[in-house]
């Protein structure tokens, strides 16, 4: 597990964020609430998104939940009353967060969520719009808002239907039912599932290939992928070709080659 003493804090200490080897992590922390999101949070994960985001050491992000009971629970329901009681108050709250969700739906790096507990709601939304998800035997996934009478979004809908398909979509908003990590693995909403006690050794490993990778071939990829799933009419092939020939001038193509025929490990730059 990281050490929590480099971590810098946001939102009085509930949002931790730290580097280590070219690795971001993000922790949730307010495991008394089962790290359940305040409003205060999201604003500090934006914050907190946006230091990584212009860190150049940072190659990836892990966003993870602290106190082993659970990733992100939800959204923080004590606080509806006050700032999410109809459909005005519910607007307000749903913009002062989707900035935060806009960051990591765009963000330029690689994201990975190391989901372990509970993820439900407001944290199958977050899991659900990094690149990759891997959880833990014990962990659990649904979202409850037919049970609290949410409408849920239509990005988040967008992103779990891109994930498990329309069936399993409805099926799980319908009931709000809860299902397992092998159940998710089997309906594509994780990629991997791994025992607990390994899952964050797993995580960073995998984490870790990935800063070690050419920062500009993983970000083709990542750009290339979010232009496949839009509508054509609103693709951006441009985009796709100016990333390519960036790669293929780049000096980590030369490097790479290079690292080959040498029979070495490569060193990139991201340049």
């Amino acid at each position: 597990m990281p050490d929590l003493s480099q971590e810098t804090p946001y939102a009085d200490g509930k949002i931790l964020k730290q580097v280590t080897d070219g690795v971001g992590i993000i922790t949730f922390n307010n495991p008394d609430k089962r790290n359940a999101m305040s409003l205060e949070m999201w604003e500090g994960f934006g914050e907190a998104l946006t230091s990584l985001r212009d860190d150049e050491a940072v190659r990836v992000v892990i966003l993870r939940g602290a106190g082993g009971k659970a990733f992100v629970s939800g959204a923080d329901i004590s606080q509806f009353e006050k700032v999410r009681h109809n459909a005005a108050a519910s607007e307000e709250y749903g913009k002062r967060s989707a900035a935060q969700r806009a960051l990591l739906a765009d963000f330029p790096k690689p994201t990975i969520a190391c989901i372990q507990g509970f993820c439900l709601g407001g944290g199958m939304q977050v899991a659900m719009l990094a690149d990759i998800r891997i959880a833990a035997h014990d962990s659990q996934f649904g979202i409850p808002a037919a049970k609290l009478g949410i409408a849920y979004g239509y990005d988040g809908l967008k992103h779990l239907v891109s994930l498990v398909g329309p069936s399993w979509a409805r099926l799980l908003m319908y009931t709000g039912m809860r299902i397992d990590s092998s159940e998710a693995l089997r309906i594509g909403l994780v990629e991997r599932v791994i025992p607990d006690d390994q899952l964050w050794g797993e995580t960073m490993a995998i984490a870790l290939t990935i800063s070690q990778n050419a920062p500009l071939a993983i970000k083709a990829a990542k750009i290339t992928i979010a232009e496949v799933l839009k509508d054509e009419s609103a693709r951006d092939m441009g985009a796709i070709k100016a990333i390519g020939t960036a790669c293929m001038d780049s000096a980590d193509f030369r490097e790479g080659r290079q690292a080959f025929m040498e029979k070495r490990k490569p060193q990139f730059r991201g340049k």
